[in-house]
């Protein structure tokens, strides 16, 4: 029997705010990554990618199954293509690599430089399949690099780990080929390709950790590390960047990068060092200058096709 009253009818507007809210979200979820880490007693850090990556999976899988049904859910797995196995590939490297990560370097370095990753997938473009880049992005380009190679720098002085610094750019490089995947192929559906991602890297670390059993305190915060950190944090972002602009979405989620090494602080009293805090303002101010402007021409462009 049909409902005698007709489903409420959702504004722009109402979406527009609802996608913002929730892509903010998202950024301040994922925010609090490393604070939760430093809480974990757990010596293997392959030990925390298999129970993070187990709990975020489930999450995932758990949230397409209410979202979309065990059918929908189903389909979107068998019909996920090579796009999106590299999507998952990616994510389940750069995951595995920001725990990894964290028992080398900074919380600030890795975030700062992980923020990159949009511009840093416009020169992967450029050099894979020859996108044009202007000016600006260009000078955006260079200033991150520059940035970047600050930060890092201090490895060189003994103030970080190289290996720390290193896994960061792998992280940067990660994220900008799923960037680049899914520019190119925007039919990709990230929800399944990250979850597919988390599983990977659950199976990967089974293999690479050392004994699985943790003490119910680190448990607990493993699950909020995974299940919330990541996998709620990663349901909020896929389901408010359909609401609002790519470019707007990227703006919002600068707030990882600014409130992570924050949190870090207040909770643990990392202080990020002069060159971390010089290179990382460097790389925030390119990119959120970038965005900024890549934004309002998107917002140029739909009046100006409005009027038309």
């Amino acid at each position: 029997m049909a409902s005698a009253y007709p489903a409420p009818q959702v504004s722009p507007a109402a979406e527009f705010r609802f996608g913002v809210l929730l892509v903010a979200g998202s950024a301040v979820t994922w925010s609090f990554g490393g604070t939760i880490a430093r809480f974990i007693q757990v010596a293997d850090p392959w030990t925390v990618v298999f129970w993070r990556a187990l709990f975020a999976a489930s999450f995932l899988l758990l949230f397409m199954l209410w979202r979309d049904g065990p059918r929908a859910t189903g389909a979107m797995f068998r019909t996920m293509g090579l796009p999106a196995l590299g999507v998952a590939i990616c994510f389940g490297v750069a995951s595995s690599c920001f725990v990894v990560a964290l028992q080398y370097t900074t919380v600030a370095n890795i975030l700062l430089t992980q923020a990159a990753a949009p511009l840093f997938a416009g020169l992967l473009a450029w050099m894979v399949f020859g996108e044009r880049i202007n000016a600006a992005t260009w000078a955006a380009i260079a200033a991150v690099i520059g940035g970047v190679a600050i930060m890092v720098s201090a490895s060189f002085s003994g103030e970080v780990s190289p290996i720390g610094d290193g896994l960061a750019l792998v992280i940067t490089i990660m994220f900008s080929a799923a960037i680049v995947i899914t520019r190119h192929h925007p039919d990709v559906r990230m929800t399944p390709a990250v979850c597919l991602g988390a599983a990977m890297a659950c199976v990967a670390a089974f293999f690479l950790s050392g004994p699985l059993p943790v003490s119910p305190p680190d448990l607990g915060w493993l699950f909020l590390f995974g299940a919330v950190n990541l996998g709620a944090g990663l349901a909020m972002f896929v389901t408010g960047a359909r609401l609002i602009p790519a470019a707007l979405a990227a703006l919002v989620g600068t707030l990882e990068p600014v409130l992570g090494p924050l949190w870090v602080w207040l909770f643990h009293g990392e202080a990020p060092g002069a060159r971390t805090i010089f290179g990382g303002a460097i790389v925030f101010a390119a990119l959120f200058v970038h965005i900024l402007n890549d934004w309002q021409r998107q917002r140029k462009q739909k009046r100006a096709g409005s009027n038309a």
